[in-house]
C-alpha cells in the first residue's frame, strides 16, 4: 500500500461582491429611505426627513404623509391594509393623509 501523498494548498477565494440594494423604486428627490421592506406583494420605504411613506401595491405607488410618525416597520394579514410600527404605536395606513 501506497502512503498518502499530501494535499494541494487551496487556492485563494475570489472578493465577494457587494450585494446590490436593487434599483431604487421611489421618487429620487426623497434621498434614501430609513427603513424599507415588503411582504405579500407590497413595498414600502421611509422618508423621516420629508415625512413621507410610500406603499406600492398592486404595480399602484402611493405616498402618504406620515407627520410626526417615525416609521420602523409594517404587518399585514389577509390581504388588509398595513399596519406600520411608529413611536407612537401602532399606525393604520388608512388613517395616513394621502399626499398622491
Amino acid at each position: 500500500m501506497e502512503p498518502m501523498k499530501p494535499m494541494k494548498p487551496m487556492a485563494p477565494m475570489k472578493p465577494m461582491k457587494p450585494m446590490s440594494g436593487g434599483d431604487a423604486w421611489w421618487p429620487q428627490e426623497l434621498g434614501q429611505p430609513s427603513t424599507s421592506g415588503g411582504q405579500n406583494d407590497m413595498r414600502y420605504a421611509f422618508f423621516p426627513d420629508k415625512q413621507r411613506l410610500i406603499v406600492e401595491a398592486d404595480g399602484k405607488s402611493t405616498t402618504y404623509d406620515t407627520g410626526d410618525h417615525k416609521i420602523s416597520g409594517v404587518s399585514q394579514s389577509n390581504g388588509s391594509a398595513p399596519t406600520f410600527s411608529s413611536q407612537n404605536g401602532d399606525v393604520n395606513v388608512a388613517d395616513l393623509k394621502t399626499v398622491s
